[in-house]
């Protein structure tokens, strides 16, 4: 079996200014705090003889290399990541760091999406991420536009209710 994998597709590099500083606090926390706990308890664990069959030992390695992994990953992309925590020039259409209310057209429930970054997508806040399908399909779009997007569920028509930013400007009815 190869151990080649297709290259992931490539993500926008925009983030929140909120984003960004949970991105630096989860690399500060890594680094500062967890490393180096993981590496007393592994130089423990080699300390204990025998590394074949010490569990604690393997177990520490292993955790060890995730916390590596991560703190790789997230020095890279946060010297990649372009912060956005201005709103945009034109506060009435749909733009990065909106809050958006749509309403279903055939069944009239509404709700509510703010577009991030990939980075700090959250289905149970309603973030979703810039690059998603739908968040493409809202870009600057305005209150009262109608338009269409592909969901799980099959093709769905939505009309804009309400954008806001993050600053508290709104954009009602």
């Amino acid at each position: 079996m190869s151990r080649w994998r297709p290259p992931a597709a490539a993500s926008t590099a925009l983030i929140t200014r909120a984003g960004h500083d949970r991105l630096k606090a989860e690399l500060d926390e890594l680094w500062r705090v967890r490393r180096p706990e993981v590496v007393k308890a592994l130089s423990a664990a080699a300390a204990e003889g025998d590394r074949s069959e010490n569990a604690e030992y393997t177990y520490r390695k292993k955790q060890l290399g995730e916390i590596d992994r991560r703190v790789r990953y997230l020095s890279k992309r946060l010297e990649m990541l372009k912060v956005v925590d201005a709103a945009p020039s034109d506060l009435s259409a749909v733009f990065f760091g909106a809050m958006v209310e749509l309403e279903n057209v055939e069944t009239g429930e509404a709700v509510r999406y703010r577009i991030v970054g990939p980075d700090e997508t959250d289905a149970k806040l309603g973030w979703i991420s810039i690059d998603a399908p739908l968040a493409r399909v809202m870009l600057k779009k305005r209150v009262d536009d109608e338009f269409e997007a592909v969901l799980p569920g099959g093709l769905v028509r939505f009309v804009i209710v309400n954008v806001e930013y993050h600053h508290g400007t709104t954009v009602p009815l």
